[in-house]
């Protein structure tokens, strides 16, 4: 299963709210070739580190497609990049946010250096799965909205026991639109 994680907390010029601009990205993802095959629900969370920016918007898709993690990793940063999106400093506030969560069974750059190249930032190639997906439940319970059986390929634990084990989520609520 391939995940996407989108993600945003501030309106952009051309789609307005947050929600808006993962739309957008969904479209262009689409035109691209890729395939969505579930989405979950929208979420609103606070932000990670806890902090005064406004509070983001976030789901998770399960996608196909041909593209390989590479090449669908440089797409994203395409998308976020044609959105509007400025890289400046970590954990700022931003239009759009969309992180390549999980490729398949696959483990970049290998099972051994998975976990330290995720320190790095901006990691030096694909990191998959993402580093820290299972410590944020704002990309635990979207996913468990699509896949609450999906395994994380490099712990061997569901979406649905990595959440249990979570011990502060922080805030986050369902979006009812």
């Amino acid at each position: 299963m391939i995940l996407i994680g989108f993600g945003g907390n501030l309106p952009s010029p051309e789609h307005g709210a947050p929600e808006n601009n993962i739309r957008a990205a969904i479209e262009i993802l689409e035109a691209h070739g890729v395939e969505l095959d579930r989405l979950s629900a929208f979420y609103e969370t606070e932000p990670v580190p806890v902090s005064d920016q406004p509070w983001y918007v976030n789901a998770v898709a399960s996608v196909t497609t041909a593209l390989g993690a590479g090449e669908l990793l440089e797409l994203l940063h395409t998308i976020e990049q044609d959105l509007g999106r400025v890289r400046n400093r970590r954990w700022e506030a931003r239009l759009i946010d969309l992180d390549l969560l999980a490729y398949d069974d696959l483990v970049l750059p290998s099972p051994e250096s998975w976990a330290e190249a995720g320190k790095m930032d901006p990691p030096t190639e694909p990191v998959v799965p993402h580093p820290r997906m299972h410590l944020r439940a704002f990309v635990l319970d979207p996913l468990m909205d699509i896949a609450p059986d999906w395994r994380h390929p490099v712990f061997g634990r569901t979406a649905r026991e990595l959440r249990s084990e979570l011990e502060d989520p922080g805030r986050i609520r369902k979006l009812v639109r």
